[in-house]
């Protein structure tokens, strides 16, 4: 059975791409990471994957009049490098129709609250604001949403007394670091099944790992 071709989309310094990459060096996740795609040429995840011996190529959103000339170009990259799972880690734009019905089904994306709460792009800030006692990370499906899909994989963490968006951040991409990778895996051993929104996980196949 021929190995998954992950493609990575960044918008900045790419610290969940590097929890994948050592997940994937390691052997925990039977993958290869195909690309990785960046919207600023200046992403530092573009450096990671170069460390590692990744093709990294930026897809400046600026360089594209409207936003489905941009998505094309990503699409481009990513059937250039054949990949087969688009992971968005820390990418910071919402896909369109177009891109997500490339690959229905075949997109993960990890979210720093526990969805449904927050959706949106300053989820420590609202949960603050909210004041809620606990938040966390959600690994979920892509669709023609806002961080509306399936949900995968989901961690908890305590808001402490005091927490500021950046103190709350950093216990969060904590758990964030550890449950991307896990999902990522669960997708590539097959052992996800989706049925409306409830995502099931399958059981290791005998001999397997957990």
């Amino acid at each position: 059975m021929p190995k998954e071709k992950i493609g990575v989309l960044c918008s900045g310094r790419g610290s969940n791409l590097a929890s994948i990459i050592d997940a994937v060096e390691r052997g925990d996740i039977h993958a290869e990471i195909a690309v990785v795609l960046a919207d600023k040429a200046d992403a530092y995840a573009l450096t990671r994957a170069q460390e590692h011996g990744i093709p990294a190529v930026a897809v400046v959103r600026k360089a594209y009049a409207e936003r489905e000339d941009f998505e094309r170009a990503l699409l481009e990259q990513l059937h250039a490098h054949g990949v087969t799972l688009v992971v968005l880690a820390g990418f910071m734009r919402i896909l369109s129709p177009l891109f997500v019905r490339a690959y229905a089904g075949r997109i993960l994306n990890i979210h720093p609250a526990l969805l449904p709460s927050f959706p949106g792009a300053h989820a420590h800030r609202d949960a603050l604001a909210y004041g809620v006692k606990v938040s966390g990370c959600t690994v979920h499906f892509v669709d023609e949403g806002t961080d509306s899909g399936p949900i995968i994989l989901q961690a908890a963490v305590p808001v402490a007394e005091g927490d500021t968006e950046d103190s709350l951040a950093a216990r969060v991409l904590k758990e964030e670091h550890r449950i991307f990778p896990a999902a990522i895996r669960l997708y590539v051993d097959g052992r996800l099944r989706t049925d409306g929104r409830q995502v099931h996980i399958l059981p290791p196949a005998e001999g397997g790992a957990l």
